[in-house]
């Protein structure tokens, strides 16, 4: 077990390595991965703006004008107010980017928070200091996302990503290394409790969790900054005691020399990512063989013990919908893309999916336990009524860094189906120009315009 004292260093080490990182310090996979993942957020963000719950929550929000975007919605309002509303937006749809070696989310936990950071800091930031940021605050995320052993009943989101968005806050408003280390284990004791039977239920409850760490962040950013936090070891105490265990020596090992944010994955499916590996299955067996669902005897799925959590049928909304594997795989079945109106409550197709899972079996595999975290693997047996079985295993889900990862024409694909060519052009000229703006806060303000 890691002391108070080894935690405390470990984020030391980290606030370290992030004051003294440059934009021309990343290596060049780490600038293609990371103007990848900015262009997939951002437009997956403008995406979730458009759906009827975020409607139904900017209208009652009460937001007040100002000049930060809330892309998708074509206006402007605080920074802490834009952070918070873009981050739901963000992971509403379960398109956003993920990293497996960090179990989770980390872009959509850091990006808001240093977008905000931008528009609140009374210095001109420049392009190439808001993108170090964004990427420092990457990497401290995913480490303590890959040092940390949660407890099962722990969904991933609200907690070890704070972590990230106040080191990416801290950055931008020119913190002092010892503030961002301060910062970096403050934002841990401003995390919010994330059952996991409260995602599987579908309260959109689950969507802020995300949005409250890109607050927490800049807000222990802000404790740092005006002396009123340190480095104490909080992190020991809420993730390595309340959540689960943190590793104090995974947090800085290899640092530098390995980017997570080089490991990141891009996601095809409107679902979790722990059912997307079964999807891509699915879809290549119906290629491979024509059949129709009434052909059908039985599905198995076997398939890791992240997804154990998601075993559950009979969803009641889109967002449970897209946490239950049986349904998932279902819909899978029954439609040509696993797109968010597919999983839309009261539709023909939602019907006739849930009616489906009495099809499908699910077992979790120890053989692939085995394999994790490098590979997430599923395997699918289709039983036709004829006699006939199909069946098909891989590695990973389609768009892992190991596994036909999604490149530019891909996410720009995805994107299009979205949002439309127009605001997936601007969203990409938006990233494309912050490599070379000497006002990262102009550029990021033409999002407003999506």
């Amino acid at each position: 077990m890691s002391s108070l004292t080894e935690h405390i260093a470990a984020i030391d080490e980290l606030a370290a390595f992030a004051a003294g990182l440059s934009y021309s310090d990343l290596p060049l996979p780490v600038k293609e991965r990371l103007n990848l993942m900015l262009v997939d957020l951002l437009g997956v963000t403008a995406a979730g703006a458009r759906t009827p719950e975020m409607a139904k929550l900017a209208s009652t929000w009460g937001a007040e004008q100002g000049g930060a975007p809330l892309i998708g919605a074509a206006a402007g309002t605080r920074p802490e107010t834009a952070a918070y509303l873009n981050a739901v937006a963000a992971c509403c749809l379960e398109l956003d980017e993920g990293n497996k070696h960090a179990q989770g989310h980390p872009a959509v936990h850091v990006l808001f928070a240093a977008i905000a950071a931008t528009q609140l800091a009374e210095h001109p930031v420049s392009g190439e200091q808001f993108l170090a940021a964004v990427a420092a605050g990457y990497e401290i995320a995913a480490r303590f996302g890959r040092a940390l052993d949660r407890n099962s009943v722990w969904h991933t989101h609200g907690h070890w990503g704070a972590t990230g968005a106040a080191c990416a806050a801290a950055l931008i408003l020119r913190a002092t290394q010892e503030q961002i280390a301060a910062a970096i284990d403050a934002s841990t004791g401003l995390m919010h409790v994330t059952p996991w039977s409260v995602v599987l239920e579908g309260s959109f409850v689950r969507n802020l969790w995300a949005a409250g760490a890109n607050l927490g962040g800049l807000n222990a950013a802000r404790l740092a900054m005006a002396g009123l936090a340190r480095n104490s070891g909080t992190a020991a105490q809420t993730l390595g005691e309340v959540v689960g265990f943190l590793d104090a020596q995974a947090l800085a090992w290899d640092l530098g020399r390995t980017w997570l944010i080089a490991k990141g994955y891009g996601k095809r499916h409107a679902s979790c990512s722990y059912t997307h590996a079964a999807v891509d299955l699915v879809q290549g067996l119906k290629q491979e063989r024509d059949f129709v669902p009434d052909d059908v005897a039985a599905v198995l799925v076997r398939t890791h013990s992240l997804a154990k959590p998601l075993l559950a049928r009979n969803p009641t909304n889109r967002l449970s919908a897209m946490f239950s594997f049986p349904f998932v795989v279902s819909a899978a079945l029954l439609n040509d893309r696993l797109e968010p109106d597919v999983l839309e409550p009261g539709t023909p197709g939602f019907e006739a999916a849930n009616d489906f899972c009495e099809r499908v079996t699910m077992e979790i595999s120890a053989e692939f336990d085995r394999r994790l975290p490098a590979e997430r693997w599923a395997e699918v047996r289709i039983d036709l009524r004829d006699g006939t079985s199909l069946s098909r295993a891989q590695p990973n889900p389609l768009g892992d860094v190991d596994y036909f990862p999604l490149g530019a024409p891909e996410i720009a694909a995805k994107l299009v189906a979205l949002i439309g060519r127009p605001d997936t052009d601007s969203i990409q000229a938006a990233v494309d120009q912050l490599q070379h703006s000497p006002d990262a806060k102009a550029t990021l303000a033409t999002l407003r315009a999506i």
